[in-house]
């Protein structure tokens, strides 16, 4: 069944919080066609003046102590999902608004620190995405070309009785501002489920980033539309051979299989995205750790997601499609003529 989910219906929120409704509630394989805000609850439909000017006018119903953090649609909950399952969630098909902002300076972010900016004043771009949304251009003529996707992907994370909602802004193990370029149209995000129903929260259209966000946003932009497939793997994707050691988010893109790390530092984050990528091998290939960490030196690349999210930042391992094989352990070594798939 295909499900459409509009602000204009389902008011956005701003937090993760298992106490919040859901806005939708979903069966096994559905989809859920969506409208969402930009990260910054601006209205999604903006005036020339508001544009030129770079007053965008905001979303009316927000209330930032309540809802501090991104502009989000859902939750969505999935019918019979519980803590332990996956969440699979297929993204089908992402459109971008006709606007987008960014900017830099006057924040004290890594990022601004490093490039020297954190102490002049904040200077921001307003693209126009012309009608076929592949190109953005901004009021000064610069253009670059439109790559977009969801910043924020996330089920809610098990808040600790008394603890309160948990912030939109960091990453975790079950998603959330992930802000990973790779997540396109075509690829599956696999999440663990740790609440019930796995409440399912998304937004943050990003209409292009690099690797890493430096400036601390991308092309934010309102999406038209962003069509996603919810499949549920129950008993951690077990049968499935989805869920991964330690439930670490992980995606198949185009770009290839793809294990989210997070961490305090760029190490750690190389570290948890790297262990991932070692457990994706020895889960499925029954390889040793040894084997297993050798063949990812030759065939895995790590890419800085994102070093911008609240003091959380990102890596993400990338295994492209068709760089590595993996011999069949119950055949002849490679060298006799016997491969198993390609990756």
């Amino acid at each position: 069944m295909r499900h459409l989910l509009e602000p204009a219906q389902h008011p956005p929120h701003g937090r993760f919080d298992p106490a919040l409704e859901p806005a939708l509630v979903v069966d096994d394989g559905d989809v859920v066609a969506a409208s969402t805000l930009d990260s910054g609850w601006h209205a999604p439909v903006q005036t020339e003046e508001a544009l030129r000017s770079g007053e965008l006018a905001l979303w009316p119903s927000r209330d930032p102590a309540l809802d501090p953090g991104h502009a989000l649609t859902g939750p969505v909950a999935v019918r019979g999902a519980v803590p332990g399952d996956v969440l699979e969630v297929r993204v089908l098909d992402v459109r971008p608004g006709a606007w987008a902002l960014t900017g830099a300076g006057s924040r004290e972010t890594y990022a601004d620190r490093a490039a020297g900016v954190d102490g002049l004043p904040r200077e921001v771009l307003v693209w126009r995405l012309d009608t076929d949304r592949r190109r953005a251009v901004d009021q000064f003529g610069d253009a670059v070309a439109v790559r977009a996707f969801p910043g924020v992907v996330g089920t809610c994370p098990a808040v600790p009785a008394g603890a309160g909602p948990r912030s939109t802004v960091p990453p975790r193990r079950t998603g959330g501002n992930v802000d990973c370029r790779e997540l396109v149209a075509g690829s599956s995000l696999f999440l663990p489920v740790e609440v019930p129903g796995g409440l399912l929260s998304f937004g943050d259209g990003h209409a292009a980033q690099g690797d890493g966000e430096v400036a601390g946003v991308a092309l934010e932009c309102p999406l038209e539309l962003l069509e996603l497939q919810l499949v549920l793997h129950p008993g951690g994707g077990a049968a499935s051979g989805v869920g991964l050691p330690g439930g670490r988010p992980w995606a198949t893109t185009p770009a290839g299989l793809v294990v989210l790390g997070t961490g305090t530092s760029l190490d750690e984050a190389a570290a948890d995205a790297l262990g991932g990528v070692v457990d994706l091998l020895v889960s499925r290939h029954g390889l040793s750790r040894q084997r297993a960490l050798a063949l990812a030196s030759a065939a895995v690349d790590l890419r800085v997601t994102q070093v911008v999210n609240g003091g959380v930042h990102g890596v993400h391992a990338v295994l492209p499609p068709g760089r590595l094989e993996i011999a069949d352990r119950h055949h002849p070594p490679p060298g006799t003529g016997d491969l198993s798939r390609t990756i």
